[in-house]
């Protein structure tokens, strides 16, 4: 199955470990390629994932963006080339073939550091009567980018043939290390052939019931914008981004498209996706609000609770509930005021107390919420906090 088919488990949050910094939390992914070694990543950290790629990856047969960087190629040699796939670097010599160029682009690449990724890649330069100068033992971007790094870009053009998105970040690192890099474009960004989970990812994230959305592209990022503008939600997107739910980009270039927007954007300081996930490890569970409750440590996360450090999973209606009180903690909220922050909970105040009491089952400790008998509920804050929430 293409990284572009959509999968039934990507339709919906997945099911997550009980344990681990990201517990409790939802995570947006956005990426058509390396979706699976991401979402791998953040499920061993506790989180539950919403995947909705915003981008299909297609091969480009016969493409001005590709003969244009070609020609560039041709015309000015750059220091390095790296291939990344062998149907990439296959269709991208076939392609020159059929524009009359193949000959000269193949010996200018004579004359270059040639660096293939992997066996597969290599046996594709081989077969054009080329030799690479070094290929990754662990068929790995991540290796080719640390030689290229140690070697030292600055001031060096580095061609890269793209598969979509061969890494994420990698392009930036070398730009950011002093290089002047020539992608070269073998496929095309489209959007996905099926809308609807992008769709669904949109949603989500104008009802928070996403905690952090991640983009590892800035044509993901332009993509889900540009879709959010179709469906006239692009307002409401942008509020989440800029408050509720952090855009989390793996490097600056991914991010230009949310900035552009307004959106503060977070990023790691090394552009690849295991620094991305240790970004989130810290930053969500650092938004998270903690509240000493009936001598128990409460913290509110997306769509579960930590009490005393063990994860309870809430059902949404409840962590409305929970939420609408962690407001104002300490103090009573009323009944009318439960009621409207119960989505589609109509005007039968006996929502409240059915959606309270499975609450209070959730959380395995009922003395957490207090009932007002003929005023509504509150949270048992602890005496020594009322000082410090009394004027929340």
């Amino acid at each position: 199955m293409d990284d572009e088919q959509q999968r039934p488990d990507q339709q919906r949050p997945d099911q997550q470990p009980a344990e681990g910094p990201l517990a409790g939390f939802t995570v947006g992914v956005t990426a058509a390629r390396r979706a699976d070694e991401l979402a791998a990543l953040l499920r061993r950290r506790g989180a539950a994932v919403l995947h909705a790629p915003a981008l299909r990856i297609v091969p480009l047969a016969d493409d001005g963006e590709l003969l244009a960087a070609t020609k560039e190629l041709i015309d000015h040699v750059p220091d390095v080339v790296v291939a990344t796939t062998a149907i990439g670097f296959r269709g991208w010599i076939e392609a020159a073939d059929g524009w009359g160029l193949g000959e000269q682009l193949l010996d200018r690449l004579r004359g270059v550091e040639l660096l293939a990724r992997g066996p597969k890649v290599k046996g594709a330069v081989r077969a054009t009567g080329l030799t690479e100068e070094w290929s990754p033992a662990g068929e790995s971007m991540a290796e080719v980018l640390d030689r290229l790094l140690a070697e030292g870009v600055g001031g060096r053009r580095v061609a890269v043939q793209l598969h979509g998105e061969p890494l994420p970040g990698f392009v930036e690192a070398l730009r950011v290390a002093g290089a002047e890099v020539v992608p070269v474009p073998v496929y095309r960004w489209m959007p996905p052939e099926d809308i609807g989970p992008v769709d669904r990812l949109l949603d989500a994230v104008v009802a928070r019931t996403v905690d952090a959305l991640t983009f590892t592209s800035a044509p993901a990022a332009a993509s889900l914008l540009s879709r959010a503008e179709e469906r006239g939600l692009v307002d409401e997107v942008l509020a989440a981004l800029g408050h509720d739910v952090p855009a989390v980009c793996v490097g600056p270039v991914t991010a230009l498209p949310l900035q552009a927007r307004g959106v503060a954007t977070v990023q790691p300081e090394r552009f690849r996706l295991g620094p991305l996930v240790q970004l989130l490890c810290q930053e969500l569970p650092g938004r998270a609000r903690a509240l000493p409750v009936a001598g128990h440590r409460v913290e509110i996360r997306g769509h579960a609770v930590l009490v005393d450090g063990e994860l309870k999973p809430v059902p949404p209606a409840g962590m409305s509930l929970l939420r609408a009180l962690a407001r104002r903690p300490g103090w009573v909220v009323s009944r009318a005021e439960l009621l409207r922050a119960l989505p589609g909970s109509g005007r039968d105040e006996h929502a409240v107390e059915t959606a309270m009491a499975r609450l209070r089952t959730a959380l395995g400790a009922p003395k957490l919420i207090q009932t007002v008998v003929k005023r509504g509920y509150r949270l048992a804050l602890d005496p020594a906090a009322d000082a410090k929430y009394a004027d929340a």
